[in-house]
């Protein structure tokens, strides 16, 4: 792999994983983020630590983000201590932040104007992914930036997929998580059901987790919803920019989704119903209201 000094910000519960695994491979890094812990646990595995956006980009000639949404891509490139305050011409970005499709352009359009090259990669995976490197990773960006990235994208992850042009990463994120939606709706939709009209949460757990309905959601979910542990996952309030995508995309090309709206319907009754912090199985508990019925193994 040719050596280029490579910098990352945003060592969160999925950059961290990442840029561990660079720094583990002897990549020559550099990190940032807002919090000390997760930077010195970069150091200590061979990283070096930057003050600032500013800082580390000056320091380096390819930067990877990982950040929770394009308002924070958007204040450490171009805020008043960001990338933009040290950095001119020739900045390679990569950013694997999930976002909303036409922000990622947005932030393209500004990137080019400053003389850098911005491309969109989102990931997808659990933080166990992320800290083994077998994350499904999402690119929107030219060939040639494609070629420049993929020898750290095959460090951090599995399964890389050049998608196509920039936001085509975004876009086919939106599309995997709506999929991904759908099915854990249904499984919060139906579950409440199933245990009304007699059958037991265990048998429930056992069949929807090895038959035809298994899935990675009904695997990782149905156990927690019978355990009762709403907490430790990405929210609903958080993921909503999936859905923002997708609908975005449907008026685009006038696409009937019919399935996807119902999903939307019930997501946005469970953060109507104060759950917008949960994750996404909470959406078995507008269910429950309605059926006087919950959904656990006592």
């Amino acid at each position: 792999m040719k050596k280029h000094s490579v910098g990352f910000i945003g060592l969160g519960r999925m950059g961290f994983g990442m840029a561990s695994n660079l720094a583990k491979a002897g990549v020559s890094l550099t990190v940032y983020d807002a919090r000390p812990e997760p930077m010195e646990a970069c150091v200590a595995l061979g990283a070096t630590l930057a003050t600032d956006p500013a800082d580390l980009a000056s320091r380096v000639e390819h930067l990877f983000l990982c950040l929770p949404s394009e308002t924070e891509v958007d204040d450490v490139l171009f805020g008043s201590q960001g990338v933009v305050t040290a950095v001119g011409n020739g900045l390679v970005i990569s950013d694997t932040t999930t976002m909303n499709h036409g922000a990622a352009l947005q932030l393209a359009e500004k990137s080019e104007k400053a003389g850098w090259s911005y491309s969109d990669c989102p990931i997808s995976g659990m933080p166990f992914r992320a800290e083994n490197g077998t994350l499904t990773m999402m690119f929107g960006g030219s060939s040639e930036r494609f070629d420049e990235a993929r020898p750290y994208l095959d460090i951090m992850g599995e399964f890389i997929v050049h998608c196509g042009e920039i936001g085509m990463g975004q876009l086919m994120k939106a599309v995997n998580n709506i999929i991904y939606n759908v099915n854990i709706a249904a499984i919060c939709e139906v579950m409440p059901l199933a245990m009304k009209s007699g059958l037991g949460a265990d048998k429930l757990a056992q069949v929807l987790t090895t038959a035809s309905s298994r899935s990675f959601a009904s695997e990782y979910f149905v156990p927690r919803i019978l355990e009762r542990k709403f907490d430790g996952d990405f929210s609903l309030q958080a993921a909503f920019k999936d859905i923002v995508n997708i609908q975005q995309a449907a008026a685009r090309v006038q696409a009937s989704t019919p399935v996807v709206d119902a999903m939307i319907t019930t997501y946005q009754a469970a953060i109507d119903m104060g759950l917008g912090d949960q994750p996404k199985s909470a959406m078995v508990k507008v269910y429950e209201r309605q059926l006087d019925q919950e959904v656990s193994l006592s």
